[in-house]
């Protein structure tokens, strides 16, 4: 069987699901066990192969492509290659898991980075015998076959679907199933800086399903999906740097790119998502409205505009993972020099997870929930790294949120921050030299230095902390002080907070949902004494492999101040994108 694919130049790099036409262009016939576009002027092949890899001091010879490095992380994988003299381009096939046989991939996940060449896979189930195969070509596309390399077997291990934004939830939260896999007639788009403003998809548009309008622009085929006329998931994939120039327009004056649905807790199936390592946006941030079954994950976030991502009013099922998030904008408020918020969710957005993010010295981290909320709206963070940043890890108003598993490095203000009838289970974190780990408004630590509260004015929410590891930092719990506490210390995971704890202001109890199985999820927590070591391991917070961005904090230096890290700022102004083109 065959199927037409349509095919245009870089300026509308799309991968479609068979017998799926979705972009303007030449015709060919393909067979289905690609499934790929190749496009006929990105042909970027190193003009002298040779020359190039002399100067990268890369050693190469005439024989097989010599493989530099090859890795699997969560449900994907990666080789990075030297270039082959006699190459002008490279097909690239993935086997192992489910793929009994090799299986090409698309062309825009392999890329020229000057110096080498770099493949990656992305949607794999969980398995240890994967490998890839680089087989270099000639001018006319033709396979370089007696130069052909194999890897070794590679494992890809899963994500963890621990949180909120999986429960009651089936299928698969985004454009991926729970396995790892694309969903059934999932499309893909891939976006570049060159080609965001002119990638292009046919996308339903009617009710009854019958007619389709082409949407040009990143921005353009999210507002196709606004309606909720087509059904097909949909996979947004990030390659390199996307600054806000590039975009075709962005709907959200405050955020950038919107992500919205007609009407609230709107079906989606949206996965926005970076490819390998170096996949960053900068200078907008995405707001998520109305929603339900998003994902965002693997690229970075640097100099927003407002807020990195903004879950505002009436999302559900929204799954944010592996982001690494750097200073927005500065803000007219004094609170505000390194931007407004970092991931921030109000207005009855529920069933969220916020885990494996590394937050690099933000200001605001999180805010999670305003006055307006019916609630409770289940919340999750684990696994993050809140590597010095300041403050709102998360602050929390009307909703129930579970923190586990994060690790809290050297922050100058406070960790959780509970108010205004919320409910917090704190467990299994490690807190180093958090100044202030736990707070409850207006009691506790919160007043002990000034009477009107370090972090808020309003009532107090309600704290159940267990088995947290904290080195440095100011606690008390309540039994330690029945009346000025921090939080509740529960002697056992399953431990119920008794009705007689309150907080002092406003007398906010803890609702337990935590031990409530019709509420909560199922999960295994890591002790906290290993929360270091796993958050900044090779699988933890952030990019894949931490990302390309490379910075290292002074602890002396930036534990305690909560100042602008000038070194930092001036390096994120000033990254460059590595990614030189396509083959």
């Amino acid at each position: 069987m065959k199927s037409r694919i349509l095919i245009a130049s870089l300026a509308a790099i799309v991968t479609a699901q068979a017998q799926i036409p979705i972009v303007k262009g030449n015709v060919i016939d393909r067979k289905l066990t690609a499934m790929t576009i190749q496009t006929d002027s990105v042909s970027m092949a190193f003009d002298d192969a040779t020359e190039r890899a002399a100067k990268a001091d890369v050693v190469v010879a005439f024989g097989q492509v010599k493989v530099m490095e090859a890795q699997g992380w969560l449900e994907s994988a990666y080789v990075k290659f030297a270039p082959y003299p006699a190459a002008k381009g490279y097909h690239v096939y993935l086997k192992g898991g489910s793929r009994a046989d090799w299986t090409l991939l698309d062309a825009p996940l392999v890329r020229n980075y000057g110096s080498y060449g770099r493949a990656d896979a992305v949607g794999l189930k969980a398995a240890a015998d994967y490998r890839f195969r680089i087989v270099p070509t000639d001018a006319q596309g033709k396979e370089i076959t007696t130069a052909a390399t194999e890897t070794d077997a590679i494992s890809v291990a899963p994500y963890d679907r621990s949180g909120f934004a999986h429960f009651n939830h089936t299928g698969g939260v985004g454009a991926y199933q729970d396995d790892g896999t694309l969903k059934p007639n999932a499309r893909v788009v891939y976006v570049t800086r060159e080609n965001a403003k002119t990638v292009s998809l046919d996308i339903i548009s009617d009710k009854k399903g019958t007619k389709t309008t082409t949407y040009t622009g990143i921005q353009q085929i999210i507002y196709g999906y606004q309606k909720g006329y087509d059904p097909r998931p949909l996979s947004i994939r990030l390659l390199g740097t996307i600054e806000k120039e590039h975009c075709d327009e962005l709907l959200s004056k405050e955020e950038g790119m919107q992500v919205k649905g007609s009407a609230a807790y709107q079906p989606m199936n949206i996965t926005i998502e970076g490819i390998g390592d170096d996949a960053t946006i900068r200078g907008f941030g995405f707001l998520v409205r109305s929603c339900a079954s998003v994902e965002l994950r693997n690229f970075a976030v640097m100099l927003c505009m407002d807020d990195a991502v903004s879950l505002d009013t009436s999302n559900e099922h929204v799954w944010v993972h592996h982001l690494d998030l750097f200073y927005g904008q500065p803000g007219s408020d004094s609170d505000q020099a390194k931007g407004d918020g970092t991931i921030d969710m109000k207005s009855d957005s529920r069933y969220i997870t916020i885990a494996h993010c590394h937050f690099w010295d933000t200001g605001k981290s999180s805010l999670c929930g305003m006055k307006s909320e019916t609630g409770p709206n289940w919340i999750s963070y684990h696994h993050n790294w809140f590597d010095h940043s300041d403050s709102r890890h998360p602050r929390i108003r009307t909703m129930s949120v579970h923190i586990y598993n994060n690790y809290f490095d050297g922050n100058a203000k406070y960790g959780v921050g509970a108010a205004m009838k919320s409910n917090a289970f704190v467990e299994a974190n490690y807190f180093r030299n958090c100044k202030y780990p736990i707070l409850i408004s207006l009691q506790g630590s919160d007043v002990a230095s000034s009477s009107k509260g370090n972090f808020s004015g309003e009532d107090g929410g309600m704290v159940k902390s267990f088995a947290n590891v904290m080195q440095g930092g100011t606690y008390v719990s309540y039994q330690q002080n029945a009346t000025q506490f921090d939080a509740y210390e529960a002697a056992t995971r399953q431990e119920q907070v008794p009705a007689t704890v309150a907080a002092r202001q406003g007398g906010r109890t803890y609702d337990n949902f935590d031990t409530d199985p019709t509420l909560m999820y199922d999960y295994t927590p890591d002790d906290a004494h290993q929360v270091p070591a796993i958050v900044t391991g090779a699988t933890g917070a952030g990019r894949m492999g931490h990302g390309d961005f490379k910075f290292t904090f002074n602890n002396a230096a930036d534990d305690a101040h909560y100042n602008v890290n000038t070194a930092l700022k001036q390096a994120i102004t000033n990254y460059q994108p590595t990614l030189v083109g396509f083959f």
